[in-house]
């Protein structure tokens, strides 16, 4: 039997859904599909094909509950598969959302899936991770966590809420779907990895299924260009390619970088990124004339608070960080690679100290260092440059940096001046 979703009056919905007995509305199915089926932003192609048919082949045919992983490197597809699945699981009846830690890409996708969806619809499809702490068990069908490198234990604001995001994601679904980069954790409290995920669905008698996206799509299709973003932020110790199919560049200053991406803009989706070395000011939040980010004569404003959603608004003229642009991409990044990251005696190396002591993903960093400061060195030299392999990796078309440090600059430079770079 087939019933409306009931909306409360602040928007809540439907705290419990009674083991799948309430179904998503015919209404609900028919919007979304036209939104997606007729968007070509959300076209599938190659691998992502055979591992959506997969996927929703075992949500079908369910016998047992699934917890299933997809691992992809950046550019994969993780998200367009995600929110095609969400699309296709909501089409065959059953209740299903999609799940993120990071504000943005729900913001975004929601956003390109209105239409004339109700607010309380979209408010349904996309939630929060932290959303699962007093669901009942198996209430909803299928949860698609996108990002499920970025869970936490704890939620909330202060992390006092729940126990576990991934436990009980698992229990609160009869089916999960978990996409994943190990690579891409850039927070202290990360906890999203396989090894976790599996650990949970264990314990819990779930089904575990582990599929793999080996192709990346965006840079280009250019796995040269992965291989390269990792040489040069020091995880890798030998690069001899010579020939990469992206367009990437060092700029000498800031501004000629900003220029450029300005430039690029009027013609592409372009935008300027930044390492996490300058704090926001709270009180100017939305405020585009104060400058959070200064270098020498240079001046911007970090992007706005709750006056514009980075991305889809007119935001040439603030600079996007790691919490803003982690799960989304663009045709053409700049990115300021800050004075966290130097080159010093033939090494690349990490300097917690210049990087920004506000940054929400090094919260407790200073009481590890306190307690074991080999340890926390290690995580903070991690976290560093994992949050620029994502800023470095999230332009389709090309990307062009400037680095604050002069003999980094100098590196790079060096390296790039054997390498053709063509588009």
């Amino acid at each position: 039997m087939e019933s409306n979703i009931v909306f409360g009056d602040n928007g809540r919905i439907i705290r419990n859904v009674d083991n799948s007995k309430i179904k998503p509305s015919f209404k609900l199915q028919n919007e979304i599909n036209n939104l997606i089926g007729n968007n070509k932003f959300f076209n599938l192609i190659d691998q992502q094909i055979i591992i959506y048919d997969n996927i929703l082949s075992i949500i079908k045919n369910q016998k047992e509950n699934n917890v299933i992983i997809v691992k992809g490197k950046p550019g994969t597809g993780k998200s367009i598969l995600a929110i095609n699945l969400l699309n296709a699981i909501i089409n065959i009846g059953r209740t299903c959302q999609y799940v993120t830690r990071n504000t943005a890409p729900r913001v975004v996708y929601s956003y390109r899936l209105k239409g004339e969806m109700k607010k309380n619809y979209i408010d349904f499809l996309f939630k929060s991770s932290g959303s699962y702490t007093e669901i009942n068990d198996k209430s909803i069908d299928t949860l698609i966590v996108d990002e499920a490198h970025c869970l936490t234990e704890k939620s909330g604001l202060f992390n006092n809420y729940g126990i576990n995001q991934i436990m009980e994601i698992i229990k609160s679904s009869k089916n999960s779907i978990f996409f994943i980069d190990e690579l891409q954790q850039v927070h202290l409290n990360d906890i999203g990895t396989i090894q976790n995920i599996k650990k949970f669905a264990s314990d819990l008698n779930y089904k575990i299924t582990e599929l793999s996206l080996d192709y990346q799509f965006r840079c280009n299709g250019s796995d040269e260009y992965l291989t390269f973003i990792n040489y040069i932020l020091g995880f890798n110790n030998k690069f001899d390619k010579k020939m990469i199919n992206y367009d990437f560049r060092v700029i000498d200053t800031p501004q000629q970088l900003f220029e450029l991406i300005k430039q690029k803009n009027e013609i592409y989706d372009a935008r300027l990124l930044a390492g996490y070395c300058w704090n926001w000011n709270k009180k100017e939040l939305n405020n585009t004339n104060y400058h959070d980010i200064k270098i020498e004569d240079f001046e911007i404003s970090w992007n706005l608070g709750q006056n514009q959603t980075y991305v889809i608004d007119d935001s040439i003229n603030e600079a996007g960080c790691i919490h803003s642009v982690q799960g989304l991409e663009f045709d053409y990044v700049g990115v300021i690679i800050g004075d966290d990251i130097k080159y010093r005696n033939d090494n690349i190396i990490t300097d917690y100290e210049s990087h920004g002591s506000a940054d929400p993903s090094f919260k407790g960093i200073k009481k590890m260092f306190k307690d074991n400061y080999e340890e926390a060195k290690n995580k903070a030299d991690m976290l560093i440059k994992n949050a620029y392999r994502v800023l470095l990796t999230r332009g389709s078309k090309g990307c062009y940096i400037y680095c604050q440090d002069e003999q980094y600059r100098k590196f790079i430079k060096k390296i790039v001046q054997d390498i053709k770079f063509y588009s």
